[in-house]
């Protein structure tokens, strides 16, 4: 018998919050600890989390199963933009133009709208700022969102 055999429904929604709480503030420790700065694609990744977050808070509340397959619902979500994003880093497919492309600040009043050193600079979806064992935060939270949807399924399949 293993460990997640034994949990409640309720334990099982807690365990899967307590993962996306983990990954999302591991994303605010690398922006603003390590100094990796994130793309427009890693701020999408974090909204399901933070959803993550709040139903496991209401799920701990009402342990129901529906709140459970909307968990599921939602990692799902968060796989497929962390598939998404590792692809286009790869270079598998094309990302949103705007993570390819340099931000122009047309309120200033020393800035040409043609000077390429002017503005705010954008981070590149297409380029990977970490990784460990070849495998970039977009592909750790691929990887992860997929566990915890596997443990939302098996929160929502557990009898209350």
């Amino acid at each position: 018998m293993n460990f997640l055999s034994t949990l409640t429904r309720r334990n099982l929604i807690l365990l899967a919050a307590l993962g996306s709480a983990g990954l999302f503030f591991g994303a605010l420790f690398f922006q603003y600890v390590v100094g990796v700065a994130p793309c427009k694609m890693c701020f999408w990744q974090r909204w399901p989390h933070r959803i993550g977050i709040v139903l496991g808070v209401i799920g701990l509340a009402i342990p129901k199963a529906l709140i459970a397959w909307v968990g599921v619902l939602n990692m799902a979500v968060s796989t497929g933009l962390g598939i998404f994003h590792s692809g286009v880093e790869r270079g598998w497919w094309i990302g949103p133009a705007s993570c390819t492309s340099r931000g122009v600040d047309l309120a200033s009043a020393e800035c040409g709208l043609l000077d390429p050193n002017c503005g705010e600079a954008i981070v590149l979806c297409d380029q990977i700022s970490w990784q460990l064992f070849g495998l970039s935060m977009a592909n750790y939270n691929a990887i992860f969102s997929l566990l915890l949807m596997g443990i939302w399924i098996m929160a929502a399949r557990r009898a209350a």
